[in-house]
């Protein structure tokens, strides 16, 4: 699979340029305030349940879970178990940064297409200022490891749009129906307009999307180590906070989304993450309730599991960690959509 492409090492200083941007990036001024515009009539809510092992937890009935909207109890109108194919959305960073990528992890994305199930459909979208479809959902597996191929990544140092291109994704999600997930393969660089990042925090927090994002940072800084030129001490430190602070937005936007974050940096454990990362779409539970009141305002969800009801090896509630979206815009009379600004 011809996943990535690789340059020699000496294009490691236009990555760390275009590394740099992300700092520049959070001192632009901001554009006009954006909103979140939801009309919602069944909450949909993507739950993964794993015990103290990090197992996932099969078998779970319609009865195990409890749902509860701002604190209160409410009824399941709809339950899917994990054998409901899933929409998995695969965004692909397309930067100047991943020419740089060793060749070596290539053969480990074949690993989520194996471990997805026949029903499974996926989609193909590479981002570097705005995203681009490169294969709409399809559950042919064929097609998807021939868009790979597909891939064609800028050079220079241009605009990498992380949390604009993943909000543009949502909205194409919006009208997408069943369990939906967005896998995210990135460094984390973001030249995005400051605000975006927490406009993208909130439409993922009531999103029924699950974002897992996979690092492309641990490559980037496998090359630099072994790298035959040295940089300063300085620009060395500069760079390692650039890919924590890169890091950081990875982490927030997967926990916003109820889902995890990776940081491979080796074939052998990007081999490992993509074979996890298909075994939770296929151990997704799919729950619902209706919105018990219509006010336009952001409510929570939490999750739980009757732990009284599960297997035996798994009777303690405190054991099992359970992974769901955080909350929801709730409708509001008259049709008229509800609107939540992003620091609200």
């Amino acid at each position: 699979m011809n996943f990535y492409r690789f340059l020699p090492a000496a294009l490691l200083l236009a990555a760390a340029i275009c590394l740099c941007s992300f700092t520049a990036a959070q001192e632009n001024p901001q554009p006009p305030k954006q909103t979140i515009q939801v009309n919602v009539e069944r909450v949909n809510v993507g739950v993964i349940v794993t015990d103290h092992g990090g197992h996932f937890v099969e078998g779970l009935r319609r009865e195990d879970f409890r749902a509860f909207d701002n604190g209160i109890e409410q009824p399941l109108i709809g339950f899917t178990a994990i054998e409901e194919p899933g929409q998995v959305l695969l965004l692909i960073e397309a930067g100047p940064a991943v020419y740089l990528l060793e060749g070596g992890h290539e053969w480990a994305a074949d690993a989520l297409l194996r471990g997805l199930s026949a029903g499974d459909r996926v989609a193909v979208v590479k981002y570097a200022d705005s995203p681009a479809t490169l294969l709409d959902f399809t559950a042919d597996k064929g097609a998807v490891d021939a868009a790979f191929g597909q891939l064609r990544f800028n050079l220079g140092f241009g605009s990498l749009n992380l949390t604009s291109s993943v909000s543009k994704v949502l909205e194409w999600l919006a009208s997408v129906q069943g369990k939906k997930t967005i896998v995210l393969l990135s460094t984390g660089v973001d030249t995005s307009p400051s605000n975006e990042a927490a406009l993208l925090m909130q439409k993922l927090r009531v999103s029924d999307v699950r974002l897992l994002a996979v690092s492309l940072a641990g490559s980037l800084q496998n090359l630099q180590a072994s790298g035959k030129k040295k940089s300063s001490a300085n620009d060395s430190g500069k760079t390692a906070q650039q890919f924590e602070q890169a890091g950081e937005l990875l982490k927030q936007m997967a926990a916003s989304a109820g889902g995890r974050a990776y940081f491979p940096a080796t074939a052998r454990e990007f081999n490992s993450v993509y074979a996890e990362i298909a075994l939770i779409i296929r151990h997704e539970y799919s729950l619902a309730f209706s919105p018990p009141i219509r006010d336009g305002r952001a409510h929570s969800i939490e999750v739980r599991v009757n732990a009284s009801q599960t297997t035996a090896s798994n009777r303690q509630a405190t054991s099992n960690r359970v992974d769901h979206r955080q909350g929801y815009i709730a409708p509001i009379p008259k049709n008229e959509p509800a609107t939540i600004s992003p620091d609200k």
